[in-house]
C-alpha cells in the first residue's frame, strides 16, 4: 500500500502532498521518536506531566516494542511521510483487544497521532481512510481531549457509553 493523498493545507512549511505508506522495521527509530513527540502535544495539559516524563525515559522500551511490532507484522501500521520523507503522523489498527460482543467491530483503532504542525490539514483522515477506508472499527479516547472526540465524531464514531479508569485518566470508546 503507497498513496498520495491531497491533504487540504495552507500551512507553506508541509507539501500538500502526503505520502502514506507501511510502517518498516526501518522506521522504528524514527517512529519511536514521532511516538513521544505526538503524544506530548496531543496529552499536554490533560494528563500529568510526570507521566510524559516517564514515558520520554523510557523511550528504549517503547523503541523495542516498535522493533517488535513492525518485525512481527501483527496488525496495520502506516506512516504519514512529509514531502521531504520526515514522518508526521502514524495509525496503527488491529484486532479489538476488548472482550468480543455482537455489537462491538472486530477492529480496533489503536493509535492515530499526527504532529501538532499539521492539525486540520487531513493527514489524520488520511491515515484513517488508509487503514480503515470507511469500515466498522472502535477505538479509547481520553476523556477531555476534546479535539480527538470532535475529530474522531466527524469521521462517524460515536460513543457507545463504556469508559474504564487507565493511569492517563478516564478513556471512553467511540465506536463506528
Amino acid at each position: 500500500m503507497l498513496t498520495t493523498v491531497e491533504a487540504s493545507t495552507d500551512n507553506a512549511r508541509y507539501d500538500p502532498f502526503v505520502r502514506i505508506r507501511p510502517a518498516q522495521l526501518e522506521d522504528a527509530e524514527a517512529l519511536t521518536d514521532l511516538h513521544l513527540d505526538v503524544w506530548e502535544e496531543a496529552y499536554t495539559g490533560l494528563i500529568d506531566a510526570d507521566i510524559q516524563t516517564g514515558r520520554r525515559a523510557r523511550r528504549s522500551v517503547r523503541l523495542d516494542r516498535w522493533r517488535k511490532t513492525l518485525a512481527t507484522r501483527t496488525g496495520t501500521h502506516l506512516v504519514a511521510e512529509d514531502g521531504e520523507g520526515g514522518l508526521i503522523g502514524f495509525v496503527s489498527v488491529g484486532s479489538g483487544r476488548d472482550e468480543p460482543s455482537s455489537d462491538l467491530p472486530e477492529r480496533e483503532v489503536m493509535a492515530l497521532y499526527v504532529r501538532a504542525e499539521v492539525y486540520g490539514t487531513g493527514v489524520g483522515h488520511a491515515l484513517l481512510n488508509a487503514a480503515i477506508a470507511d469500515g466498522p472499527a472502535y477505538l479509547w479516547v481520553l476523556d477531555g481531549n476534546r479535539r480527538a472526540i470532535a475529530f474522531y465524531e466527524r469521521q462517524g464514531f460515536r460513543f457507545d457509553g463504556t469508559s474504564k479508569s487507565e493511569p492517563v485518566g478516564v478513556e471512553r470508546r467511540m465506536v463506528r
